[in-house]
């Protein structure tokens, strides 16, 4: 197949590229920069320069595509003056508008939409489903995201394979720098590791190379209007994480409380108090994916994540 990728230079992406080009699919992929061209041709793959804002740049390339794959998301702030949307809310919208282009370039063709979500939006405290909905409080930073999903599935109806794949909140392997990076930073500043409450609660995750093999997988045969879990481990103790965290950076581990999580945790105290487990049974059956890279913590005990300082 002739796909699409954008997000292509992503962490993410860019073993979703790899792992294409491997199966023998040819790949173009978006590119917003020289430097992101250069690495898409240097392993093989062809670039597509425009931005995820380009929405005409965005449909010249789908429509050439027997597919198209979905990970990118942009983190630019917008300027004060240009919008009145709040960075997430402008991510969003972005987001919303690049799924929209996508497939309508798409429509009627019967060809393959794969569109990246998270499973953060699961209801907290149970064990969710693929048969679950997103559902988080209007005032969650994140809530602004959640009707895209239902925009990538709503296009099935339309002639678009459309499938959603909503990955753990914590995609790990080297050169991550995401949650765990992140969590290390701040054991780093603070001279402890530190967790929340008992540290019980769940913290589901997935290795970057699995997760790209479900991608591929998605693309190649996921039914239209399916939603797949990227969970490979339903979850992890957070507990767990900062242990390990602790034991490679020789820092006592530490229980913090709900009343210093926001000047301990900042911006990761709303995130790293949540219960999220999650299930792939269902998608697992339906595609055959079985993860087989490490798991959260055998892949920090490797050591890579605390080669060099974390922001």
């Amino acid at each position: 197949m002739h796909v699409f990728v954008t997000g292509a230079t992503g962490f993410v992406g860019s073993a979703v590229v790899r792992e294409l080009l491997e199966a023998g699919h040819k790949v173009v992929g978006l590119a917003r920069s020289d430097a992101a061209a250069a690495a898409l041709t240097a392993v093989g793959a062809q670039a597509h320069r425009a931005a995820l804002d380009d929405l005409d740049g965005l449909r010249d390339a789908a429509t050439a595509s027997d597919g198209v794959i979905h990970t990118a998301y942009t983190r630019d702030a917008p300027r004060h003056e240009e919008t009145t949307l709040s960075q997430y809310e402008y991510a969003a919208h972005t987001d919303r508008r690049a799924i929209e282009t996508l497939g309508a370039a798409l429509e009627g063709s019967g060809r393959p939409l794969v569109v990246t979500s998270g499973t953060l939006g699961l209801k907290p405290g149970t064990v969710g489903t693929e048969r679950d909905p997103l559902a988080l409080p209007p005032d969650s930073p994140v809530a602004a995201r959640l009707p895209n999903e239902q925009v990538a599935l709503s296009l099935a109806a339309g002639g678009v394979r459309s499938s959603v794949v909503r990955l753990s909140p914590t995609v790990h392997g080297e050169g991550d720098h995401g949650f765990m990076p992140a969590l290390i930073g701040i054991a780093r500043g603070k001279g402890v590791s530190g967790y929340l409450g008992d540290g019980a609660n769940h913290w589901p995750a997935v290795h970057r190379l699995d997760a790209a093999r479900l991608f591929r997988l998605a693309l190649e045969k996921a039914p239209a209007g399916t939603i797949l879990h990227g969970v490979a481990e339903q979850g992890v103790l957070i507990r767990d994480i900062a242990q390990v965290i602790g034991r490679h950076l020789d820092l006592p581990v530490a229980s913090i409380s709900q009343d210093e999580a926001g000047e301990h945790f900042g911006w990761l105290a709303g995130f790293l108090g949540m219960d999220v487990p999650v299930s792939s049974a269902l998608t697992r059956e339906l595609l055959g994916w079985q993860p087989t890279h490490a798991d959260l913590l055998d892949d920090l005990g490797q050591g890579h994540y605390f080669q060099t300082p974390s922001a």
